[in-house]
């Protein structure tokens, strides 16, 4: 609500296309991608920009199943395979790549998400002074079975939307993000790369802008137990990351960023000790004072809770229900891999890989 508020006086800028375009690398993430990755291929060479300006690169983390393989085979249409051994994950892998290419801006993307043909031209025509990072928009198929994260994924689009009014945003999308090359920052292996990058960005001064018309497509996972695994090592990666830049924390130094980064994240991750503290302070309220107003909202948290109870049940037993039942046990199972985040990160603990079932985009 207050970003929306102060987001009406601030006008976004619109960049037009450079007559000279830049030189780009599109660098695809590849682990066991071997379902996926010709297609993405056939997808990056058909992109609407010029071919003498665009090279394709995949990189494989130690793939173990026919990626390589199935990479290789289009190496006579220019694509490029970098084979990073030892399993050590996106991140980097992401700075082994950055170190080789030699064009001005590179592109980082996931092996199942699809471009829109104009993707490429639409994240360079965000770049402008003091924007070394421009990010994209991820949209899900309309066909998914989770409606709960394509609910999830609206709502972050508008939260971005916003935050760009108002100079950077705050977080990447690993599915489509674009980064000067002289402006990348080698990060820690155990960063999550599109929230650790853009955070080292805006430290070093730099604005982080949004392409909502730069448009990458995936499907969703197609389980919300795959989205409890996700969640789990996203947020257990965030917090581990978010503790190397404390700093963008305080707002005498970042006024706008802080709160941004307060407001879209950090409390966020926090839900999970907020949603408990608001059932228990609402049973003790409606056990010591009289009247109807806490015992109607416990009622409606508990009804909600039982909402998700009857999603989780259907799920279990292979019964498709509705948004109204589906919906509120996404929202349960998010917070509580939030929750179990929380405990890995207090207990020092991260997550450095990724399994080709947690495809999806990073929150």
């Amino acid at each position: 609500m207050v970003l929306s508020l102060i987001s009406q006086i601030v006008e976004s800028d619109h960049q037009e296309l450079p007559a000279d375009l830049p030189t780009v690398s599109l660098v695809i993430a590849a682990y066991n991608e071997e379902d996926v990755i010709a297609e993405k291929i056939e997808n990056s060479i058909a992109l609407d920009y010029p071919a003498e300006k665009l090279e394709l690169i995949v990189f494989s983390d130690a793939s173990s199943d026919r990626t390589d393989e199935i990479v290789e085979s289009y190496a006579d249409e220019g694509v490029e395979l970098i084979r990073v051994e030892g399993r050590v994950g996106k991140t980097e892998c992401q700075n082994v790549v950055a170190e080789q290419v030699g064009s001005e801006i590179i592109v980082f993307s996931d092996a199942n998400s699809m471009y829109d043909p104009d993707a490429i031209r639409e994240l360079i025509r965000g770049f402008g002074p003091s924007v070394d990072c421009v990010v994209g928009e991820l949209r899900y198929s309309d066909d998914s079975d989770v409606d709960g994260e394509s609910t999830y994924w609206r709502y972050e689009r508008l939260i971005k939307r916003l935050e760009s009014k108002l100079g950077s945003i705050v977080t990447g999308n690993g599915s489509i993000y674009a980064v000067r090359t002289s402006s990348y920052v080698p990060l820690p292996r155990d960063a999550i790369s599109d929230f650790a990058e853009p955070l080292a960005l805006i430290e070093n001064g730099s604005r982080i802008a949004y392409a909502p018309t730069a448009i990458a497509r995936e499907r969703t996972d197609q389980s919300v137990e795959s989205e409890l695994s996700r969640r789990v090592r996203i947020v257990t990666r965030s917090w581990n990351t978010l503790s190397d830049h404390t700093a963008l924390l305080n707002p005498r130094q970042y006024p706008v960023f802080s709160f941004k980064l307060f407001s879209h994240k950090v409390f966020r991750w926090l839900s999970p000790v907020f949603l408990v503290g608001a059932l228990a302070t609402s049973v003790v309220l409606t056990l010591v004072t009289r009247g109807l107003f806490y015992p109607v909202v416990l009622g409606f948290q508990i009804v909600f809770y039982l909402c998700a109870l009857v999603g989780a049940i259907s799920d279990r037993v292979g019964r498709q229900v509705s948004s109204i039942f589906h919906i509120p046990y996404y929202f349960v199972v998010s917070n509580y891999g939030m929750g179990l985040a929380l405990v890995n990160f207090l207990k020092q603990r991260n997550i450095v890989t990724w399994e080709t079932a947690e495809r999806a985009a990073d929150d």
